[in-house]
């Protein structure tokens, strides 16, 4: 991908998904644009009922009990009730994107996600997207409202996932679930699906690597306000120890997988809903392990690592192994926990920082609070190299 601006990509010609290269170029030209003005919820309601009466299906539609929703540091979420004369009132949640955020994503591919996902494993259900923003001030998508919680009521977790501890009960219930889904997604064969938001990386075995390398070091190459040694040396060493990837291993890669991104009952303890799947690729299903075990969204009990707070690591490997057949590769594994967090620090400390610092973000204080995490996972990334270096 060549240079877009003069403060863009120091990476040319690198080798990346082309969905990803687009993003990751639109976003270069958004980085000078004025501060983001955050819509009042009178604003927003407008603008919905503009667009649902623009809706053949539905008759004289109206917008009641707008409100906020907490949390999204990448996008503008909103709950609200959906009437029309033919139609039951319908809640409803409308996922609306800053300026910038702490990620850049696409609605395109989160709503293709979704939809390929919705008969797999409880995901919200797709009603109405605006890809471009022309209708909504800015890409959207409108999806059905999904009870549930992502932490519990007792919690005293600052940030959905990080930290989060569950009683035994939860925790036993939650882990066969969490599996279970986990399993579902990578289960589902990507080559039957039609969506050209997604690329597969077939070209050599190492692509699979190499392209989520590329992603995230062209991030922080972007982004980054200084240099830091060790972002420097993990990315050479993960240059220098791409693991290969079978065909049988490409899976759909959800790429968020963990507590705090899903929602569950408190009462029967099911997972009603599988959330945040803007970063879904087409890759090596060592990442999703990878990423669901590391520590800033788990617990470590008895000096053993419970992933995403539910389940020992080594059963969590061994379950999966037992239910589809994969065989994990602990070096590969490995690879893709120091990728995971490389990727953390990228979002923490440049992208994260940088939208705050432009104003160009509705939650500037979450996302330069997110700055304290990213050192966290820097600090975890040094200890995972020099694991590796003293094998």
């Amino acid at each position: 991908m060549g240079s877009v601006m003069a403060d863009s990509v120091i990476l040319n010609n690198v080798d990346l998904e082309p969905e990803i290269a687009t993003l990751l170029a639109g976003s270069l030209r958004l980085r000078h644009k004025p501060s983001y003005k955050i819509k009042t919820l009178q604003e927003v309601e407008t603008l919905l009922l503009a667009f649902m009466e623009n809706e053949a299906l539905l008759k004289s539609p109206s917008v009641k009990n707008l409100k906020r929703l907490g949390g999204g540091a990448s996008k503008e979420q909103f709950v609200f009730d959906l009437c029309a004369t033919n139609f039951s009132p319908q809640r409803c949640v409308l996922r609306m994107d800053p300026l910038e955020g702490a990620i850049v994503t696409s609605r395109k591919r989160e709503v293709a996600a979704l939809e390929i996902m919705t008969s797999v494993v409880p995901v919200p259900k797709p009603l109405w997207s605006d890809f471009v923003g022309d209708k909504l001030g800015q890409p959207a998508m409108i999806t059905n409202f999904v009870p549930g919680v992502t932490k519990p009521t007792n919690s005293d977790s600052n940030v959905s996932g990080f930290g989060t501890a569950f009683d035994k009960t939860t925790r036993e219930h939650l882990s066969e679930t969490f599996m279970r889904y986990l399993v579902a997604i990578h289960s589902v064969d990507w080559r039957t699906i039609n969506h050209d938001c997604f690329q597969a990386p077939v070209a050599d075995p190492q692509q699979a690597a190499r392209w989520q390398v590329n992603w995230w070091t062209t991030v922080w190459h972007n982004d980054k306000s200084q240099g830091l040694p060790l972002m420097a040396l993990a990315e050479q060493w993960m240059r220098d120890n791409l693991p290969d990837t079978s065909g049988e291993n490409l899976v759909f890669v959800h790429s968020d997988y963990r507590t705090g991104n899903y929602l569950y009952d408190e009462q029967s303890l099911e997972i009603t809903s599988i959330l945040d799947w803007e970063l879904v690729h087409i890759g090596d299903f060592h990442e999703d392990l990878a990423w669901a075990a590391i520590e800033t969204w788990s617990t470590v009990e008895n000096g053993m690592l419970m992933v995403s707070g539910l389940i020992p690591i080594d059963e969590f490997c061994q379950l999966y192994t037992e239910t589809t057949g994969r065989k994990i590769n602990r070096k590969t594994l490995h690879f893709y926990q120091v990728l995971g967090l490389y990727k953390s620090v990228a979002v923490c400390l440049a992208t994260s920082i940088n939208a705050a610092r432009r104003s160009h973000n509705h939650q500037d204080i979450l996302l330069s609070w997110l700055a304290t995490a990213g050192y966290k996972f820097l600090s975890d990334m040094r200890i995972l190299l020099e694991q590796e270096r003293n094998k």
